[in-house]
């Protein structure tokens, strides 16, 4: 996979031709600003890569814990965090919902400490307006989001299928799909259930002393003393009858 140095060269590098090509077809510098800079935030900061400790998660700074829960629900390189159009859906969508909880708090702690109670109804009715009233904008910044995400994806898509030519030719490009989504379902699944175990797997196993595999130390035989009464006799010779024969 190409690395987020690489990915980053890519944002910069695309960015002058994102915004020439947006520039001459819209005839508008207001809709060239927001897809360019929709592309640019897309590459470096909301980008498909969230989902990993990578480098436009540790971009947010102090506010990068808001990806954590992000992280733990989305596996890397799955179709929810790096499909077309539904990745950058749920990426807005997401950060939407918190930018709307963060906003709710502070609006709910000006009107404890202020003296005139704000009006809930008529301020979702001001978000509502606004919404539609710049819905082209916000298409416009969206089709930016989704151009960033896009070239990340082709990033690591023609990375995957060159890897695969180079070992199996154009069968790899047919053949490796498929496989490569169960190995990495397979992977999740042992990840899982080596965290359901905890150290279950790295505890020690102890060999009783019955078991073990070392030879044990012969003791040395004693050696027969020379006064001793079983000294070996010589055998006297014998016939072929068995009796011995006289010397």
């Amino acid at each position: 996979m190409p690395s987020g140095q690489t990915h980053d060269r890519i944002t910069l590098w695309s960015l002058p031709v994102v915004t020439a090509l947006t520039l001459a077809m819209t005839r508008n510098s207001d809709l060239t600003l927001l897809v360019a800079g929709g592309f640019f935030f897309s590459g470096l900061m909301l980008s498909p890569d969230l989902d990993l400790r990578s480098r436009p998660f540790k971009r947010w700074g102090w506010l990068r814990w808001i990806w954590l829960p992000y992280q733990k629900m989305m596996r890397h390189r799955s179709i929810f965090s790096h499909g077309m159009l539904i990745g950058t859906t749920l990426r807005v969508l997401y950060l939407v919902s918190w930018v709307s909880l963060l906003t709710v708090v502070m609006v709910a702690v000006v009107q404890w400490f202020g003296e005139e109670p704000l009006p809930w109804q008529e301020f979702a009715r001001r978000v509502v307006r606004s919404l539609f009233s710049y819905r082209v904008k916000l298409i416009a910044l969206f089709i930016g989001l989704e151009l960033g995400a896009s070239s990340h994806y082709l990033a690591d898509w023609s990375s995957s299928a060159y890897k695969r030519w180079q070992k199996m030719g154009v069968k790899g490009w047919f053949s490796g799909v498929g496989k490569q989504q169960v190995s990495e379902k397979r992977r999740g699944r042992k990840n899982k259930q080596m965290r359901g175990r905890g150290d279950a797997g790295t505890r020690r196993i102890e060999i009783p002393r019955e078991m073990s595999f070392t030879r044990k130390q012969q003791k040395p035989k004693p050696k027969p003393s020379r006064n001793s009464s079983s000294r070996s006799r010589k055998k006297q010779p014998q016939n072929k009858r068995g009796n011995r024969t006289k010397r």
